[in-house]
């Protein structure tokens, strides 16, 4: 199962951010997690089909409505099955 594993920044915390990724997830069926960074940003890490990360690629580069997306940075990472759910982390 492929991985993908970004860094998104700009206004994206506080504006419903990782609920919608995570709401995204949960419709694609998707495994991992969204949490905040110290530095601002939003950090994803998912597993699934590379479709369905493809389409939370695209998403994590507009974001929800309130966000203003500056950039989303992938960084390359292998797949390890970890998870069985898609969680918020702080």
């Amino acid at each position: 199962m492929p991985r993908l594993h970004l860094i998104v920044n700009g206004r994206v915390q506080g504006v419903y951010f990782r609920h919608s990724v995570s709401e995204l997830a949960d419709e694609l069926g998707l495994f991992g997690w969204v949490g905040n960074r110290g530095d601002g940003a939003v950090e994803i890490v998912a597993e699934g089909p590379r479709e369905n990360l493809e389409r939370m690629r695209t998403f994590c580069e507009e974001g929800p409505e309130e966000a203003v997306v500056s950039s989303v940075q992938e960084i390359p990472d292998h797949e390890t099955g970890e998870f069985r759910v898609f969680s918020i982390r702080g």
